[in-house]
Formats: C-alpha cells, sequence, structure tokens
C-alpha cells in the first residue's frame, strides 16, 4: 500500500474529528429533546446541552470545510509535484550534454558502450534461436525420414510375403492339377484297354 501523504494524513483526520462532532452533536440534539419533553425541572440543563450542542456542531462544519480545503490543496499539490519531478527528469537526463564539451563526450562514449552491448546481445540471442531452429529442423528431417524408411522396410515385407505366398499357391495347384490330368489319364487309359478286351472278345 502506497505512503499517505501529509495532506492526505491531515485531511482523513479532519474528516473524522468533523465525523465525530458531528455524531456528537446528533445525540446532544436527541437528548436535548428528551429532556424538554420530560421534564421543565430540567430546563436550565437543556438550555446548557443545547449551546454546547450548537458549538460542537459549528466546530464539526468548521473541521468539513478544513477537510475539503485540504482536498483541494492536495489536488494543486499533486500536479505541480509531478510536473517537477517531470523537469527534474529532463534536467538529468540532458545536464551531462549541457555540462560540456568533454561531459558530452564522455556520455556519447558510454551511450555508444550500452548500444555496443546491447547489439552483441541481440546477436548472442539472434544466434542461439538460429541453432535451436536449426537443430528442430534436423531433428525432424531425421524423424520423417526414419519414419520414411521403416515404411518402406514394412511395405517391402508386405510385398515379399505376398509374392511368396502366390508362388506357394501356384505351385500347389500347379501339382493338384498335374495329378488331376494323371488320374484322368490313367482311368481314360483304362477304360480304352476295357473296350478293346471286350471288342476283341466279340470277335
Amino acid at each position: 500500500m502506497a505512503t499517505q501523504t501529509e495532506n492526505q494524513r491531515k485531511a482523513a483526520a479532519r474528516k473524522a474529528a468533523a465525523t465525530r462532532r458531528r455524531n456528537a452533536a446528533q445525540r446532544g440534539q436527541t437528548a436535548t429533546r428528551s429532556a424538554a419533553r420530560s421534564t421543565q425541572r430540567s430546563a436550565t440543563r437543556t438550555a446548557g446541552t443545547a449551546a454546547k450542542t450548537a458549538e460542537t456542531s459549528a466546530k464539526a462544519q468548521v473541521n468539513a470545510l478544513q477537510a475539503v480545503q485540504a482536498q483541494a490543496e492536495r489536488a494543486v499539490l499533486i500536479p505541480v509535484g509531478a510536473a517537477l519531478t517531470a523537469r527534474d527528469a529532463v534536467v538529468d537526463a540532458t545536464k551531462p550534454y549541457t555540462a560540456g564539451r568533454e561531459s558530452a563526450e564522455k556520455e556519447l562514449e558510454r551511450v555508444s558502450k550500452r548500444v555496443a552491448t546491447n547489439l552483441r546481445k541481440f546477436e548472442r540471442r539472434g544466434n542461439t534461436a538460429r541453432n535451436r531452429a536449426v537443430r528442430e529442423v534436423k531433428k525432424t528431417r531425421t524423424r520423417v525420414e526414419r519414419e520414411l524408411r521403416q515404411r518402406r522396410s514394412a511395405a517391402v515385407r508386405t510385398v515379399k510375403q505376398n509374392r511368396r505366398e502366390a508362388e506357394k499357391q501356384v505351385r500347389s495347384t500347379r501339382r493338384e492339377f498335374e495329378r488331376q490330368v494323371k488320374a484322368t489319364s490313367r482311368e481314360v487309359q483304362s477304360q480304352a484297354e476295357g473296350l478293346v478286351s471286350r471288342v476283341s472278345a466279340l470277335a
């Protein structure tokens, strides 16, 4: 929390005092009305209380006016202080250049060194960022190439496996066909021999 200024503390104190006096005045007025209604014997005390209440109310109003005055003074003093602070900053910034040629040259040299230092810092950061980007690109390229090699190897294995399966099925089908052809040839030959035998028997 920011530290309160002297005017702020005075204004807060005056506001609190005015509030206490107003509350005391209200309590006094309430007591005065109650005493007047209850009995006539306390007329003297009521008059004294009314006078005290009026005095308290007047003091409360004075304190309220003082608090308003303090706030008004604060509203005027704040921009004045800000303007003076800005002026001091400008004076401090231009002082090395207005104090003489030697001072100006020293200030320029200091500024040049600071600029050179910042440029080297920026260059190092840029170089670091570039190297990091190059490493990321190489890493990504290596990963992509590895994945492509893996996929190509898997595709080659699949093709070879499918080709072996197809060749095996072709050989199996060919052997089965040859067996069927041989069986059919033997059956035809047997039937022909039987036919020849029957024809010979009839002759």
